[in-house]
């Protein structure tokens, strides 16, 4: 499985999830780095068959009218430390990959997490 992770989150999830044993990038990485549009986000995705990773609910409205990103992992937390969301990552792992392979868009928020 394959993550973008976008800009507002850190650098640090990248790191997390390959260590899981995935294939993950930040946006940061990409030809105009974090200032890249989220429609090119969404391109390059759809593209590399990989998921965003946000907290910009404008991915989940461009999910939703243009099916593009087509898979989409929602950040929902609110403003948590970078430790406590790699934490909520290794907690719920297992089921975010599940619900992933089985359902377009998941968000995950502080109590576990909503597939939709």
């Amino acid at each position: 499985m394959k993550f973008i992770v976008d800009a507002q989150l850190p650098r640090r999830l990248v790191i997390h999830l390959r260590r899981l044993g995935f294939d993950a990038q930040h946006t940061w990485g990409l030809e105009s780095g974090n200032r890249t549009p989220d429609n090119r986000v969404a391109q390059i995705a759809d593209n590399e068959g990989a998921i965003v990773v946000t907290k910009d609910a404008d991915f989940l409205n461009s999910h939703i009218l243009n099916g593009s990103p087509k898979k989409l992992l929602l950040i929902s937390t609110g403003n948590i430390s970078n430790k406590i969301l790699l934490d909520l990552f290794e907690q719920h792992i297992e089921i975010i990959i599940s619900a992933l392979e089985e359902s377009s868009s998941v968000e995950l928020n502080q109590q576990g997490l909503v597939i939709h």
